[in-house]
């Protein structure tokens, strides 16, 4: 393997633990890449470091050996509720992967323990864990350790704990901001103690970790590392040996193209990258069925509980495809991904450079491409102006042959997948109106007929982007009602639902009173509409109706109106239906627009 080089370990101006060397030597870490020459010695110098530095580039290592080096330095041993040093992360998947790398050098330092605090486990969980074991270490995600940080009525007091840290890291420190994560972060910066060593991670600097920085650290020294073979002056994004694609397709060829470049790759390891997380529901269980004797994962940020037993699975594969959202586009370390294939742009232009950071990754190869429709080849000037990142135009795909007929048939034999199918429609389609660079992708020139029939679907979705809308080009499969679960239960249920829903149409609608609860003008109005509707059946029965009456059912729809728009008050209008007030309405012409429209508005 190519390594990005700086020197051997015993180079740098700091001399490391014995145990921490011989844990290097034995994972194959011969050389330190660039980020962790600069900022080991920051950090083991007492310095608060900022540092931003290419996707892939080792970041990992450069805080975890400084942890574990100040730990050691400390005067007074920690106790095993004391929590020395934090590390926070935007997901569960990157707070296991540094969890796991931390356990491999704790290994020489039974003195020290951590634990792991992240969602998708039951947090007393959590409480007992560290109740019994305690945890010098804490690895995390913002919203559990916030929790875990209120929590009182359990007999932890883990705000007690942090009283004694050290160190806190903020990994993908950027990302933890776009996530939403700000208010957990400042809930947790408040039980921290002022004086500590702190230490901002990132692939990428934004304004609002510029906030962060100047809020959280002290005089920070700031680090910014590049790879070598890269000048000094240029503005890098992506690892400097990826290989970086793009492919344009047809709105209802584009999954066509996705299958056929999958079957030509089986033997690789490949990332799938989706919009939302229906699309990935849907297009992976589409792949599973498509493409025979190959390993298909699904991981998007919905998943509870099965979300680390798969991305462990994965990393462990030779080859495979796993198919995500944007869940798996930060800090996440997966051994020779070959490639990177991005199905729908991401919402953000950062988000694509951290996509494609995957792959290539310490200094080896890899391959990255995009699927852009006809519309949207602006994107790829657009990211070179504003990602700095260029993107060669991939050869055709060959042998492309058409998989939707094969897809249509999975709709129709089985509901779950048609259902899915509507799904992913609806919140791609929901997701193309967020795109952050609305000027390329615009809604109004999605082709929706061209795109239904991409995805395969049986018929057009209700959705108010679709209204009043004819797509004569696509061709609904009629009684779609008719399409059963192959799950028998489901079945039963749905048709149980159903059954329930014919009784209580049938059923003759009982005569409703005045609710108390409601306006009484409200309850007025639909008194006289219904006194309209039933002088317009005596009407049209021939029955004979009073001048006299209609005058008056017109007077008081005219009086009902005139209240709702406020030019009377409610106690003038009980006063004009109570007193015979109303004739004076009847000569009114000019406060209405007409007798149509006042039943309109009625």
């Amino acid at each position: 393997m190519e390594n990005i080089t700086d020197g051997k370990w015993d180079s740098l101006p700091v001399k490391l633990h014995e145990s921490v060397l011989l844990t290097l030597e034995k994972n194959g870490f011969t050389y330190m890449t660039p980020v962790q020459s600069a900022c080991i010695p920051l950090f083991m110098g007492n310095k608060d470091v900022a540092a931003e530095a290419v996707t892939g580039s080792g970041k990992t290592l450069a805080f975890v050996i400084p942890v574990i080096e100040i730990l050691l330095k400390r005067e007074v041993r920690l106790k095993k509720m004391q929590v020395g040093a934090l590390i926070i992360t935007p997901t569960r998947e990157l707070a296991t992967q540094i969890s796991e790398v931390m356990g491999q050098f704790l290994e020489g330092f039974p003195q020290f323990r951590q634990i792991l605090l992240i969602g998708g486990s039951n947090p007393i969980e959590d409480v007992n864990k560290f109740k019994d074991y305690g945890g010098n270490i804490v690895i995390g995600t913002p919203g559990r350790l916030e929790d875990m940080l209120r929590r009182k009525a359990d007999g932890l007091d883990l705000a007690s704990s942090v009283k004694a840290l050290d160190v806190l890291v903020l990994d993908e420190a950027d990302r933890l901001l776009d996530m939403g994560f700000e208010a957990s972060l400042n809930t947790i910066l408040g039980y921290l103690p002022k004086q500590r060593r702190t230490g901002l991670f990132s692939a990428t600097q934004t304004q609002e970790l510029e906030k962060l920085v100047r809020a959280g650290l002290r005089n920070p020294v700031r680090v910014t590392v590049k790879e070598k073979g890269v000048a000094a002056s240029s503005v890098q994004r992506t690892p400097f040996r990826l290989s970086n694609y793009y492919t344009i397709c047809r709105t209802e060829n584009k999954f066509n193209t996705l299958v056929a470049f999958l079957r030509q790759h089986k033997h690789e390891k490949q990332l799938v990258f989706f919009s939302t997380c229906a699309c990935v529901e849907y297009f992976g269980k589409a792949l599973e069925v498509l493409i025979k004797n190959t390993p298909i994962h699904c991981i998007h940020g919905k998943m509870k509980d099965k979300r680390n037993t798969i991305f462990s699975q994965f990393r462990e594969l030779k080859s495979g495809i796993l198919v995500c959202t944007d869940v798996m586009a930060r800090g996440i370390d997966i051994p020779d991904v070959n490639w990177v294939l991005q199905y729908d742009p991401p919402s953000s232009a950062s988000s694509f450079v951290h996509r494609c950071g995957r792959t290539a990754r310490i200094g080896n190869r890899g391959n990255a491409l995009v699927f852009l429709l006809p519309m949207e080849e602006s994107y790829v000037n657009f990211l070179l102006i504003n990602q700095k990142c260029p993107l060669q135009l991939y050869p055709a795909v060959k042998d492309v042959v058409d998989v939707l007929p094969k897809l249509k048939a999975l709709a129709l034999g089985d509901r779950a997948v048609f259902e899915k199918g509507m799904r992913a429609f609806v919140s791609y389609v929901q997701s193309y109106a967020k795109h952050e660079c609305s000027l390329i992708f615009r809604i109004k020139d999605l082709d929706f007929g061209s795109l239904a029939r991409g995805f395969a679907l049986l018929r057009m979705p209700k959705m108010p982007e679709l209204r009043g809308k004819t797509f004569s080009d696509f061709e609904e499969v009629p009684d779609t009602d008719a399409i059963c679960y192959k799950d028998k239960n489901r079945e039963k249920q749905r048709r149980k639902t159903l059954q329930q829903q014919m009784e209580k149409e049938t059923q003759a609608p009982s005569k409703k009173n005045f609710a108390k609860n409601k306006a009484w003008s409200k309850q007025q109005s639909k008194k006289y509409k219904r006194k309209k509707m039933a002088a317009k059946r005596e009407l049209d029965e021939g029955s004979d109706v009073d001048d006299e009456d209609m005058k008056e059912l017109l007077s008081d729809t005219r009086l009902l109106k005139r209240l709702k728009k406020g030019k009377i008050s409610a106690e003038e209008f009980d006063k004009r239906m109570t007193k015979g007030g109303r004739k004076n309405t009847t000569a009114g012409p000019s406060h209405l627009d007409s007798s149509e429209g006042e039943e309109e508005d009625l």
